[in-house]
């Protein structure tokens, strides 16, 4: 079993974010969504291990469940 690497490993980690941003460039919110079920679908594919993946699955759950800081 391998654990979940969830820190950057990019070299250029905006970049990385920059092209996730562009590929919703004009897409309605059906269409931005559909565009992340399949690429969840193709990296999830590409990892190829399930207990990395139910890791994954809890980690963005939990983010979810954090409410964000508040600056002040």
């Amino acid at each position: 079993m391998t654990a979940l690497l969830n820190e950057s490993r990019f070299p250029d980690p905006d970049r990385a974010y920059r092209a996730l941003i562009e590929a919703h460039r004009g897409l309605s919110d059906e269409e931005s969504a559909a565009l992340n079920s399949h690429l969840v679908l193709i990296l999830a594919n590409h990892i190829g291990d399930q207990a990395v993946l139910q890791e994954a699955i809890a980690l963005a759950k939990q983010s979810m469940a954090q409410p964000e800081a508040v600056s002040g």
